[in-house]
């Protein structure tokens, strides 16, 4: 009980003292274009990213973020939770990593919002029990001092019409009790992601200023306490929430926050910059919040990196796009982490599939078309078509230009991947139209000689093609 008391009394201190929230990055894998572990580790580095979270413990990742001195957090989903062995995945995602010259891995996030409401309480019984597992692990291992266990949370695992009402959901009180005091017994945060967006996105009354921090018309008056911004808000309810149950100073970290660029009203680029703009000065200006005044979150997670084309669209359109980066580690927009750089600086030596792309044959009818169109969308992402999409007022052929490129890059433009019956060609031209951009494939793997004779054969066929096209519409004309 005492060094319970003792390590509270340090993270008080802590909490109290601490200058500044420290910026990292969500580093989610789900996309049909990876790029090398190596290249994303190079754009962290280049953009002075220190901080990195993983939702698994890919190999592939941690052995490029050997060395590096970023500061790592892996994940176990939820979904192995009541089956993994906690010795076991010590020894192959930790033990092996770490040590002189190895990752800096500092937190093991024991799956990821496991009490969300929609899962309907099928993982709750695990988080607690998994936790005590691996705490002991940890301890066999020697690495509990270092490596710290924590549960990414939902924001709707709390409740209240204003902040200083905050309370978990009854159905949770119980466990969020027991996890919060494990986790403050050793030494952990308590780790939350808060999306103004989605707030925004399933609320039609929900002011629009108050979800960025460029002050609000309409600010939430709790007593002597006025919130402008709906980040405050949230957080100062989770404050009240941890209050009640007996730990009101207990660490926090924002394990996701962001704002997408594509796939719906109110997600386009300079949304997406203005808020994360505005979170990044409101961190970095120390101020805190009415519960916490000069006194951030510890850390603070960007969602995401990288945009995610194969992630589940059952919550909308926009979840493939809430990288500030482009799936090829290009910057989308103009913005300052506060971490030294002005700007983001993109990735380099990206190893890009050959400039062309697949496009509605100009010369063919395309009325039999939908099934083709159909079967394209459903493996590949045409997620900017949809309303509120950067690519949603093309044109008929426009879209079903858009659709078969995605495709084809997805197949990694093999020849007859722009066939569909005679529908689609390969163009050596751009077809990209203003904002609405037309990718072009990238691959984690090293282009082969033969690989490359391989390209240069099938650029060769295509040429063929166009000049018999060309030829033949001109005997025609």
């Amino acid at each position: 009980m005492g060094s319970g008391v003792a390590l509270f009394t340090l993270f008080l201190l802590l909490a109290t003292h601490h200058a500044q929230s420290a910026i990292g990055v969500n580093w989610g894998t789900l996309s049909f274009h990876k790029l090398r572990p190596s290249t994303v580790v190079d754009l962290l580095k280049a953009n002075k990213i220190t901080k990195v979270k993983l939702f698994d413990s890919d190999p592939d990742a941690l052995r490029a973020l050997m060395g590096t001195g970023i500061q790592v957090m892996i994940g176990i989903p939820n979904e192995l939770l009541s089956t993994f062995s906690s010795d076991l995945f010590v020894q192959q995602n930790l033990s092996r990593f770490m040590g002189k010259g190895g990752a800096d891995i500092r937190y093991v996030a024991v799956g990821n919002e496991p009490f969300l409401t929609s899962y309907g309480g099928v993982y709750q019984n695990y988080v607690v029990p998994a936790m005590v597992n691996l705490q002991q692990s940890l301890v066999k291992a020697n690495l509990a001092s270092y490596v710290k266990l924590v549960v990414p949370c939902n924001a709707d695992a709390y409740e209240s019409n204003v902040p200083s009402q905050g309370t978990f959901r009854p159905e949770l009180t119980q466990i969020m009790t027991q996890l919060v005091s494990f986790l403050n017994s050793n030494g952990s945060p308590f780790v939350v992601n808060i999306y103004p967006f989605l707030s925004l996105y399933q609320n039609s009354d929900f002011p629009q200023d108050f979800a960025f921090f460029e002050g609000s018309s309409h600010p939430v008056l709790d007593g002597p306490n006025v919130y402008y911004n709906a980040f405050d808000g949230n957080f100062d309810t989770l404050v009240s929430a941890l209050a009640k149950i007996g730990y009101g100073q207990m660490p926090i970290i924002i394990g996701e926050i962001g704002w997408p660029t594509d796939g719906a009203v109110g997600a386009n680029l300079t949304a997406a910059r203005v808020f994360n703009q505005g979170l990044i000065n409101h961190l970095l200006s120390n101020k805190g919040t009415p519960l916490r005044p000069g006194s951030p979150p510890m850390d603070v997670y960007l969602f995401g990196l990288l945009d995610e084309g194969a992630k589940s669209t059952m919550p909308g359109n926009f979840e493939r796009h809430w990288g500030i980066f482009s799936f090829d580690g290009q910057a989308k927009y103009r913005l300052n982490l506060g971490l030294g750089n002005r700007g983001l600086k993109n990735a380099e030596n990206v190893q890009y599939l050959p400039s062309r792309w697949c496009v509605a044959h100009p010369a063919k009818d395309m009325t039999q078309v939908a099934d083709h169109l159909r079967i394209a969308c459903s493996q590949a992402d045409c997620t900017t078509l949809n309303d509120g999409g950067s690519c949603s007022q093309l044109g008929e052929k426009d879209n079903i230009s858009y659709a078969f490129n995605s495709y084809y890059q997805l197949q990694l433009q093999k020849e007859k991947s722009c066939d569909f019956d005679g529908l689609g060609m390969v163009t050596f031209l751009d077809p990209s139209v203003g904002e609405c951009r037309f990718l072009v494939g990238v691959t984690d793997k090293d282009l082969t000689s033969s690989a490359e004779l391989m390209a240069r054969w099938d650029i060769y066929h295509i040429c063929i093609g166009l000049l018999v096209w060309a030829l033949t519409r001109c005997y025609i004309l």
